[in-house]
């Protein structure tokens, strides 16, 4: 039975890669022609570079989990999934609209927090973050808050090569090691799986100097994906959902923190976050990544022990880990410490 576990496990997982390089290996000559990013305000990139493979990373997502239901035994729970697929598909549309010609800020957070509403209202009414102490429709309604900062939040962060998968990997890793212990759904664990085989597919080409990036159409529906499998681990345990995003929210909050306090226009384009500061100061991607990646697993591993302690002490103790590890590797960044 373990055996054919980990064989399945394995088939999904070098499935989703496969196609995902195969999908990027065929849409690149579109991308170089229509979705050539330039160097901006925002970019670590010194050349024009073609966006938009994240439309790769989610038709791999849709054609595997399509293929499960079809030629597989699809995990239990599977046709729950459909819901945030299809919110993704709709941030894909509008990321990719976006990658081709800007949008107002305005369409694009109406399409995260219609995306966002989607996703949030399709969770079973039995899983509550805080039963008895919030009611449900406020609960509800907080969780959409925060799948929108955390699709903001991928965003934003997706501005190097190679990091969002750092991000990414560890957290989709983590998740799938949960749903082997019981803490989350085995359709949230499948879904955590597909989406850390599309993304090492990505990586390949994602590999600096990239030869894609992901855009706005994979940054965006990638980010509602890990919210949406973040709100499952949470129902579990909260330190646990907090401890696999902390990176990904901690450069972006204290980063909008820090320049709404120096009265500078947040929505505007910027190199402030702590990954941007260390290109600035002389790191290379790889070197700033490999950090992240690395406090990524760690945080993934704090995440798992929160489980597995399952106590208030504990989640205290875990949380604090990993804030100091963090915080380490934040101020690392913004020395630009190689």
């Amino acid at each position: 039975m373990l055996a054919g576990q980990l064989a399945l496990t394995i088939a999904v997982v070098a499935s989703a890669a496969a196609l995902a390089s195969v999908l990027i290996y065929f849409l690149k000559p579109m991308l170089v022609r229509y979705l050539l990013a330039h160097p901006n305000a925002r970019s670590s990139h010194s050349v024009a570079t073609p966006q938009g493979a994240g439309v790769a990373v989610i038709l791999a997502l849709l054609i595997i989990c399509a293929a499960a239901w079809l030629l597989w035994r699809a995990p239990e729970g599977a046709m729950a999934l459909l819901p945030v697929l299809g919110a993704a598909c709709g941030l894909t549309v509008l990321g990719l609209a976006d990658d081709a010609r800007a949008l107002p800020v305005s369409w694009r957070f109406l399409g995260q927090t219609l995306a966002a509403i989607v996703t949030v209202m399709s969770l079973p009414e039995g899983l509550q973050l805080f039963p008895g102490l919030l009611p449900l429709l406020v609960e509800r309604a907080l969780l959409v808050l925060g799948t929108v900062w955390l699709v903001n939040a991928v965003n934003f962060l997706d501005g190097l090569d190679w990091i969002t998968a750092a991000q990414v990997v560890p957290m989709t890793l983590g998740v799938a090691v949960l749903q082997v212990m019981g803490a989350v759904p085995a359709s949230v664990g499948f879904l955590a799986l597909v989406l850390f085989g599309a993304m090492l597919g990505f990586a390949v080409f994602n590999k600096p100097p990239a030869q894609v990036v992901l855009g706005d159409a994979g940054s965006l529906p990638i980010g509602l994906v890990l919210a949406f499998m973040l709100i499952f681990v949470a129902g579990t345990n909260l330190a646990s959902a907090l401890l696999l995003a902390f990176y990904t929210i901690a450069d972006s909050t204290i980063t909008l923190i820090r320049r709404a306090l120096n009265r500078e226009h947040i929505f505007s384009a910027h190199r402030s976050h702590f990954y941007q500061r260390a290109v600035i100061a002389g790191m290379t991607a790889p070197q700033v990544t490999a950090r992240i990646f690395v406090l990524g697993l760690l945080l993934a591993s704090l995440a798992v022990a929160a489980v597995i302690v399952h106590s208030t002490i504990g989640d205290i103790s875990l949380l604090g880990l990993g804030a100091i590890a963090t915080g380490y590797v934040l101020y690392l960044l913004a020395r630009g410490a190689k």
